[in-house]
């Protein structure tokens, strides 16, 4: 396998509290520009994870891969880089590290050889049974190169008794539990799968013929596949698993059918404005969470400001049902990535003042309602409402587009401990006060799931997976268990 790896960097940036993206996926099967795509791609669903990108590519004798810490303009800057990767098929990944380091041999797509040839792979998604398969696969000999979940499925193919490739993938995605949006490339073939609740997106798409062949994208979210003028063919359904070669697309449902538990907060903050997921448009959506938000929780107010960019959506549906003005209170800088400031305690301190400027003509002497998508640990929420009353507002009324957070993730987000969420330990009325809001209020989890066309939450049979909201969490937390046995045992 050819190898060019940029070298990594250390960065630098502000905790801006919120929840970090999960990771973006990408494959191209029969396209002679392929790497060219799948950096375009990748580039698209560069919101997904902003620490590390990667590219493998077959030429049908050789694989190829490329891969550095950094955003994606970042690692594939040189167009040399491109040209190193030659071949018609390819998979990428954008990463955001939920479980590993950042170090480059965390970086995505992981590569290995077999006895069946080469195989590389790029996972979506959070297992929640690592550790008890990490620590089998280590009493089997099986020696780990990174420290992601992700090598996981490397070493499950690998000890497989099963002869084929496509038998090896669903042996391993079987033993696996947690939440995974897989694309991989093969020799012959590639590969994309969905965990069987589908708490990841994923989607299909078809590229123009190559040569008279059919040519086709798989991709975390839909926004991708416009930047390689690709078209929607369809959502890559729970549980199932396609398998892309010459002879065309093939569908495996290996597992018992069960009902899907789509990540809600993908709605709210995660996924890309202009896409739609799980034939929801993510846009439209956010309107409507913001309408939903403005009829549980109105205010005698003056203006509707988001906070940007995430709360713009939610902060426009917040305007049309209140008959509010909405207006650009806070304006975002762009431009705050690695900073060439000196990380002093004073500046970490003024992160928010870099990120984010206010207003003062749309601020000063009026009654503000700001629009945000979630609260964290509160510390960015603070500072930001202490910069709208610095700009001149009478009062500041913060609206949440989101329920209270009071449970960590494990399907893929990057989330605090729970003791860190400031909605676990503080009531809203005490949120309030820390934040030094004139008032507070969330969505109500049933108003989330009107604002997203259903009537309410059905507490026997959920449709999504809530579990930062509610802490039903669908998919067994069988590390966490296991880790507190072994705790107790130690204890003992």
């Amino acid at each position: 396998m050819n190898s060019n790896n940029v070298s990594s960097f250390q960065e630098t940036s502000y905790t801006d509290d919120k929840f970090h993206e999960e990771c973006g996926v990408v494959g191209i099967w029969a396209k002679s520009d392929a790497a060219s795509l799948a950096a375009l791609g990748l580039h698209a669903l560069q919101h997904r994870g902003q620490e590390a990108s990667g590219i493998v590519t077959f030429d049908g004798e050789n694989f190829h891969t490329h891969k550095g810490l950094g955003l994606v303009g970042e690692v594939f800057a040189d167009p040399q880089v491109i040209a190193n990767l030659p071949g018609k098929y390819a998979i990428g990944h954008n990463r955001y590290a939920t479980t590993g380091a950042t170090q480059l041999r965390n970086v995505q797509p992981l590569y290995a050889d077999f006895e069946f040839g080469g195989l590389a792979v790029a996972h979506n998604g959070n297992l929640t049974n690592t550790d008890i398969l990490r620590r089998s696969l280590v009493r089997r000999g099986c020696l780990f190169q990174s420290s992601t979940d992700s090598e996981i499925f490397i070493h499950l193919i690998a000890i497989s008794l099963y002869t084929s490739v496509v038998d090896r993938f669903i042996d391993a995605l079987k033993q696996v539990q947690g939440a995974y949006s897989l694309v991989a490339i093969a020799k012959d073939l590639m590969i994309a799968a969905r965990d069987p609740l589908g708490v990841r997106p994923l989607i299909l798409g078809k590229l123009a013929p190559t040569d008279g062949k059919e040519a086709w994208v798989v991709a975390s979210e839909t926004c991708a596949l416009s930047s390689m003028g690709a078209e929607f063919v369809r959502n890559i359904e729970p549980g199932e698993i396609i398998i892309i070669n010459e002879d065309g697309i093939q569908s495996l449902k290996p597992f018992s059918a069960t009902h899907s538990r789509f990540c809600i907060f993908e709605y709210v903050y995660f996924a890309r404005p202009d896409s739609i997921l799980e034939n929801k448009a993510v846009y439209i959506a956010r309107k409507n969470i913001g309408r939903e938000l403005a009829l549980e929780s109105a205010v005698e107010a003056d203006v509707v400001v988001p906070v940007p960019d995430s709360g713009v959506p939610s902060a426009m549906g917040y305007a049309e049902a209140s008959g509010l003005p909405f207006e650009l209170g806070i304006i975002r800088s762009h431009y705050i990535g690695r900073t060439f400031i000196e990380p002093t305690d004073q500046i970490r301190h003024l992160g928010v003042k870099m990120k984010h400027a206010t207003n003062r003509s749309v601020l000063e002497n009026k009654r503000v309602v700001l629009i945000d998508d979630s609260i964290v640990r509160g510390t960015t929420s603070r500072k930001i409402v202490e910069m709208v009353r610095a700009a001149g507002a009478k009062e500041v009324h913060l609206r949440i587009a989101s329920p209270p957070t009071k449970h960590s993730c494990y399907y893929g987000i990057d989330t605090p401990t729970q003791e860190k969420l400031l909605a676990h330990t503080n009531s809203i009325e005490e949120m309030r006060d820390l934040i030094g809001a004139d008032s507070l209020a969330f969505i109500s989890c049933d108003g989330l799931y009107r604002a997203l066309d259903e009537k309410e939450r059905n507490n026997a049979q959920p449709q999504y997976c809530d579990a930062c909201f509610t802490g039903d969490y669908p998919i067994p937390l069988s590390d966490c268990i296991s880790n507190l046995q072994v705790k107790a045992k130690v204890k003992a």
